[in-house]
């Protein structure tokens, strides 16, 4: 399955943060639906005021993806921090924050009804 950038649904444009989601994208063993989601971050957008809220105040879904342009630094719940740069495949484990240090693009694959739920609680966060 083939699907260019414009395609993907725009779910969350905040400033410094477009959030794209295409559902339905696969189907992984255990982890039911995949959807396949294309992030365009800012530099100082930092994820951990929209993830007040959820389990342990992080993002509990994992994800798989790939980084095109950019620096983003993930923390887990132990404080453990990741960088991942431009060329980057990365996969972060459910419990996680993060915060943009360059411009980013990345592309991710995520349990699709997880990470739904993730980005609902971030539009109502925005909402207020």
């Amino acid at each position: 399955m083939r699907v260019s950038k414009q395609d993907v649904d725009v779910k969350l444009e905040i400033p410094g943060a477009i959030v794209r989601q295409h559902l339905d994208f696969g189907d992984a063993n255990g982890l039911g639906k995949i959807s396949a989601e294309y992030f365009t971050l800012a530099a100082g957008v930092d994820t951990t005021p929209l993830f007040q809220g959820l389990d342990g105040n992080a993002c509990q879904c994992p994800h798989w993806g790939y980084v095109l342009k950019g620096v983003i630094t993930t923390t887990d719940a132990a404080g453990t921090q990741e960088t991942v740069t431009a060329s980057d495949l990365f996969h972060w484990p459910a419990g996680h924050n993060v915060r943009v240090t360059e411009d980013a693009e990345i592309i991710m694959f995520s349990p699709q009804q997880q990470h739904t739920h993730v980005i609902d609680h971030m539009r109502e966060k925005v909402r207020g």
